[in-house]
């Protein structure tokens, strides 16, 4: 996506690429970071936090929650919802949130950003840490595809990708099958880094990774990297969008990742 200052017009296209992702046979569905909102300035988000929905029920006052519930109902998928704001005790500040809704369109799992941005390089400045409170806990859910087979996916945000810990700590008891990790990577820093660290990502953890991305110019003069990604066990792009609104699909293989880890098992050679 390419979000703009306008909930609306971001929230109608976030379901239309759901529905188009559904209709080409996706079972899984990951947005983007900030997928509701790219403000003219960071507070922006402030105004349009919302509370925590109840996890079957989300009402009105929390239109963003009923919205994405409602399209993993409508269309039987698992939406990872990229990252919206919620309220956090802090005054002026909000959780920068993942929620996951399975195919009956209930909340199965909450993700709060912990690793905060921090970037200045003279030209460029950010401080997430100005508007948003970080989260304490990592989260992994497991989602149960049509075929009946469990995937044990971990869960991170953005600047998240920058600790390899804490996917590390998702996977250490339990491994994980997949990573996804919505994004709105700045042009530089992705530039240098983003396609690198996914890539390591997936073959520390020998698994897929899916990272949804902000690819575009936005309305403050932002620009986001892009490059929404899908990537191997093995680190092979399986499929990239390098800037626009648009579906990034590919298949994860369940067989490839046995293979892979068979051949070399490296998650049992860890030495804690």
């Amino acid at each position: 996506m390419v979000s703009t200052p306008d909930v609306d017009e971001n929230l109608a296209t976030a379901l239309r690429l759901i529905d188009e992702a559904a209709q080409a046979g996706a079972e899984l569905v990951a947005l983007p970071e900030y997928f509701c909102l790219m403000g003219l300035k960071d507070a922006d988000k402030l105004a349009i936090a919302e509370d925590l929905a109840d996890a079957r029920a989300p009402g009105p006052d929390t239109p963003l929650q009923a919205a994405l519930a409602d399209a993993a109902r409508r269309h039987g998928v698992w939406v990872i919802a990229g990252t919206l704001p919620l309220r956090s005790p802090e005054a002026r500040r909000v959780f920068n949130t993942t929620l996951v809704y399975d195919p009956q369109g209930v909340r199965v799992a909450r993700y709060d950003k912990i690793h905060l941005f921090c970037f200045d390089d003279g030209q460029r400045r950010y401080d997430e840490a100005a508007t948003l409170t970080p989260g304490q806990t990592p989260v992994a859910f497991t989602a149960t595809d049509r075929a009946g087979q469990p995937w044990r996916i971990g869960l991170g945000v953005c600047y998240d990708l920058r600790f390899p810990e804490l996917f590390r700590e998702l996977g250490a008891h339990d491994p994980l099958d997949l990573i996804v990790l919505p994004a709105a990577f700045t042009d530089t820093t992705g530039k240098a880094h983003w396609e690198l660290l996914l890539r390591a990502r997936a073959v520390e953890n020998l698994c897929h990774v899916l990272a949804p991305a902000q690819g575009g110019l936005h309305a403050s003069g932002r620009r986001t990297f892009g490059h929404s990604l899908v990537i191997g066990p093995w680190g092979e792009v399986l499929a990239v969008q390098a800037e626009g609104p648009g579906v990034v699909l590919a298949h994860l293989d369940r067989q490839r990742t046995q293979d892979v880890r068979t051949q070399l098992p490296a998650l049992s050679h860890r030495v804690r």
